[in-house]
């Protein structure tokens, strides 16, 4: 195994080092430097392998008879970026509970109407898992099933008889045996991810990593499979609603401003075909502080509720606390509407939230904002058929954004007739549109309009 030597290395961001600090030098952390074993030379078979290796040129090299594999769920093949890629390395990762392994294994079932696909469990028994794929209706004849926690045992498995799509659940679970170190530490991880992407890479394998998100927010401590993989995958979601959020961070194979909506339900995930639907099912009508939103994820517009409520306080320090939407960019809009409207929000708490769990990232949801805490601090409903978008500027002024088109074909079907968005953007938008388009320039034109009119 070559020369054996013992280094510290932190599980927060990867500092070695020969001997242990109580502090890590680095990232500043406390007892976060932890004992692993380090290899000083290669084995003879590393050299061997890498000596095999030789460029090849670039049209030499054939084309994929078929670029993409498609698991049969629309929404995770749009996050993807239109499919799957032959031997790509995909982490999923999420909070603990949020469905990552339900929606793994509801992939791979899909995917195992056509071909082989290997799921690997090293957190469940085969028996235990049996007993959730009846739960979730899952019984794909190609679908094989593998309760193994050794690398080195699941490498000969896959390598004797290559899958189509391979899911290990959960990458935490696996370890090597030439590493005298507990699963899950970042040796054990990096190493595992390794491995698989060779594997991946040489027989043309697709694989899936389930990744565990930390109580610090990163996956498998110091981010390492981050850079590893070729596309990250997050679940989002709360725990209290049912709708979960799929997103890709990284993909090298299409893009990431793609968004996948699922509904959590007794059989399992289920796919949301019109999301926006679903999350404006349960609006109030009548009520001050109440606002729809269009917002664009990807190439999907997304209509979703945003509440505001704007209350007199008896602290000091009045409160801005916001749900789905950036405090920082909350505190910045307060401070316009006081500056440029004259509101006063000094001895008043502002609480925003996104209905549904939806996290609203683009700044067209500012006019939107603005529009709510404006209705909420005068005690004036908005009409209900009204839907607002646009970006708003430390002056007051109202920006354009882009997709209006498709954001106001979005409203239209789902039957709003008023649109509040930026003047620049009223005037492109077609006039075969049918709707009252109400263009503005500034938020004292939005005051105007919609709370001292009449």
């Amino acid at each position: 195994m070559g020369d054996l030597k013992t280094i510290f290395r932190c599980q927060q961001c990867g500092y070695s080092s020969p001997k242990w600090h109580g502090r890590c030098p680095e990232c500043q952390n406390w007892h976060s430097l932890v004992e692993e074993a380090a290899f000083g030379k290669q084995s003879s078979e590393k050299k061997r392998v890498l000596a095999a290796s030789r460029p090849v040129a670039l049209g030499e090299i054939p084309s994929a008879s078929d670029p993409r594999l498609f698991t049969g769920l629309v929404e995770w093949d749009r996050v993807l970026g239109g499919g799957l890629v032959p031997g790509s390395l995909v982490l999923l990762a999420g909070d603990p509970g949020i469905g990552k392994s339900t929606l793994l294994l509801q992939a791979l079932d899909r995917m195992a109407a056509c071909q082989e696909v290997l799921y690997i469990s090293g957190e469940e028994s085969p028996q235990q898992l049996k007993m959730r794929a009846e739960r979730l209706r899952v019984s794909g004849s190609r679908l094989f099933v593998l309760g193994e926690t050794a690398l080195e045992s699941v490498l000969e498995v896959v390598e004797r008889n290559p899958p189509a799509a391979i899911g290990i659940d959960s990458i935490q679970t696996l370890h090597s045996r030439f590493l005298d170190l507990a699963p899950g530490s970042i040796s054990q991880v990096r190493e595992c991810a390794v491995q698989f992407m060779r594997i991946a890479k040489e027989k043309q394998v697709s694989v899936f990593l389930i990744g565990h998100v930390t109580k610090e927010g990163s996956i498998a401590g110091p981010r390492a499979l981050e850079h590893l993989v070729d596309t990250v995958l997050y679940l989002e979601g709360d725990r209290t609603h049912t709708f979960r959020l799929l997103r890709a961070v990284k993909n090298r194979y299409g893009s990431t401003n793609e968004v996948g909506v699922f509904e959590m339900k007794e059989s399992g995930l289920e796919e949301v075909p019109n999301p926006s639907q679903l999350l404006l099912a349960e609006r109030p009508i009548g009520v001050s502080g109440s606002v729809v939103a269009c917002s664009v994820e990807g190439t999907r517009p997304l209509l979703v509720e945003l509440q505001a409520l704007v209350s007199s306080t008896g602290w000091l320090q009045p409160r801005r606390t916001s749900m789905g939407f950036d405090g920082n960019r909350l505190s910045l809009l307060l401070a316009v509407l006081e500056k440029k409207l004259g509101l006063n929000f000094a001895q008043q708490d502002v609480f925003v939230n996104v209905a549904g769990g939806v996290k609203l990232t683009e700044p067209a949801a500012d006019l939107a904002l603005t529009t709510a805490v404006m209705s909420s601090y005068l005690d004036r409903s908005l009409p209900p058929h009204l839907v607002v978008w646009g970006e708003v500027g430390l002056a007051g002024e109202v920006r354009g954004v882009g997709h209006s088109a498709m954001r106001a074909a979005e409203a239209r079907k789902l039957g709003f007739s008023t649109f509040l968005l930026p003047r620049s953007n009223a005037d492109r938008l077609p006039e075969e549109t049918g709707a009252e388009c109400l263009g503005v320039r500034t938020l004292h034109e939005v005051l105007e309009l919609l709370f001292e009119k009449g």
